[in-house]
């Protein structure tokens, strides 16, 4: 093959490549149009509540301290959000003049500080609560499935 014809095919194969990369990457998938709504959020919740009940097999017990931590979670992100409708417009407004608000961007980052800091403990009692109310087998199920690197309970 002549050398401008192979350079010409590497070349079309990149654009191919770089035009199929830009347009997975523009595609903003579930999260398109902002935060979940609080019912979206309370569905997907009750599904993820549901699944890690049948996996473990829990009873009502180990279930009431699941839900006592999803409650906790969702709480800690609903705080961590803020009420704003539209978290992204914070950071928006923080290169909406000429110059970067630094100001503003460390108050921001202070608040959502404050946040995790006071939520954290209620959050990570209710897991440790949760976790200790396992039976060995349900503890070393969820140790594989964090093992796996395939996230908490993933499909498949």
């Amino acid at each position: 093959m002549k050398s401008w014809t192979r350079r010409s095919l590497m070349a079309l194969t990149g654009v191919a490549i770089a035009i199929g990369g830009v347009a997975a990457c523009g595609s903003r998938g579930h999260h398109a149009h902002g935060p979940m709504s609080a019912e979206k959020m309370a569905e997907v919740r009750g599904k993820v509540v549901n699944r890690i009940t049948q996996k473990l097999d829990l009873n009502a017990e180990q279930q009431q301290k699941l839900n006592v931590l999803a409650d906790k979670m969702q709480a800690q992100r609903t705080a961590f959000i803020g009420q704003t409708s539209d978290p992204r417009a914070e950071v928006r407004a923080l290169v909406a003049g000429e110059k970067f608000d630094r100001a503003r961007a460390l108050n921001l980052l202070d608040e959502k500080t404050r946040v995790v800091q006071v939520s954290s403990p209620e959050v990570i009692n209710a897991l440790a609560d949760f976790y200790d109310s396992l039976n060995p087998t349900q503890q070393a199920e969820v140790r594989e499935r964090m093992q796996k690197r395939r996230g908490w309970f993933a499909r498949g």
